[in-house]
């Protein structure tokens, strides 16, 4: 039996055909390239996902439904998606859309739910019965398994974590908020603190500045941290300043739900023990279980970016 699971990013649409032990046989991908009409993005979508099968040698016959892992309020039970801020969306039928192009099933889940069950299904999260996942990305996306279920709340919009404020009154997210955890601790957000450093005079002639040049539009999720290793001052300033935040909001998650397992996602987790060795210096000193026996157990997801992917492909299963 194979599966198709689409990941459906605020930069990029990605499908993969997966078999049942949640390898990845295939990928293919097109740009979002958002704002534009729903209509328009589900015609991408269904031809990236076409592309895929054709890739693996497959048909639609060869599928009972396609996964669909998309930000925002996503209500499974209705397949619509109530709002999506990043997309600018409200109330989209994207079940029903996808279903006239396809002819196939269809479902979708909310993108981050779906990476945090991909995890669950066959990643760093897979013997735990509840778990934290967290994706650095767009956004910052959280997904929690709860007693080995997505929880979602009562209205499919729970688990939007990077929308709890830890800065009150501080920057503007896009969900119309201030001061939400995405704004500092997504990988836009990094990118946003570093462009902010770079075009401040003061740090013109910072190993970061001439790693970058006259062309901000080069600044990445990596650029601080790269310029941090390289001994800059202005890089490593960033990047703790990032780490804080980052920690603040994992330390109100462990508080709040003392999950088995965390686990960090998203472009930016690809950094590793220069991400992990800090973040836990700050998770240990003020977690409120920082005397119990039983502690979370805070890993870098194992699935990287195809964990909406596998877990978008396994949702109908």
């Amino acid at each position: 039996m194979y599966y198709l699971g689409i990941d459906l990013g605020g930069t990029n649409i990605v499908a993969g055909v997966v078999d049942e032990q949640g390898n990845i046989l295939v990928k293919a991908s097109c740009k979002t390239n958002v704002p534009r009409p729903q209509e328009d993005l589900c015609d991408d979508m269904a031809a990236v996902a076409l592309k895929a099968l054709e890739t693996a040698g497959l048909t639609k016959d060869d599928i009972s439904f396609v996964g669909i892992g998309a930000p925002g309020a996503v209500n499974g039970e209705t397949g619509v998606i109530e709002f999506a801020n990043n997309f600018g969306y409200h109330n989209w039928h994207i079940v029903d859309m996808m279903k006239e192009r396809l002819g196939v099933d269809v479902y979708v889940e909310n993108d981050a739910n779906a990476a945090a069950y991909g995890e669950f299904q066959v990643g760093a999260a897979k013997d735990a019965n509840d778990a934290v996942v967290i994706t650095l990305g767009t956004g910052v996306g959280g997904g929690i398994i709860i007693d080995g279920m997505i929880y979602s709340g009562s209205n499919f919009a729970g688990a939007e974590l990077g929308h709890t404020v830890i800065q009150y009154g501080g920057r503007q997210c896009s969900c119309g908020r201030k001061g939400c955890w995405e704004a500092y601790s997504s990988a836009t957000g990094l990118i946003n603190m570093t462009k902010e450093a770079v075009i401040n005079p003061f740090n013109a002639d910072s190993i970061l500045c001439k790693m970058v040049g006259d062309d901000i539009s080069k600044i990445n999720g990596k650029t601080a941290f790269d310029a941090a290793e390289q001994g800059c001052e202005v890089g490593k300033a960033i990047v703790e300043e990032y780490i804080n935040y980052l920690g603040c909001g994992l330390v109100n998650m462990i508080n709040i739900f003392q999950p088995e397992i965390l686990c960090i996602g998203g472009g930016v987790a690809a950094q590793g023990d220069n991400l992990i060795k800090p973040l836990m210096k700050i998770i240990e000193a003020e977690r409120y279980t920082k005397h119990n026996s039983q502690q979370t157990k805070v890993c870098v997801c194992q699935l990287g970016n195809d964990a909406g992917i596998i877990g978008a492909a396994f949702l109908g299963k």
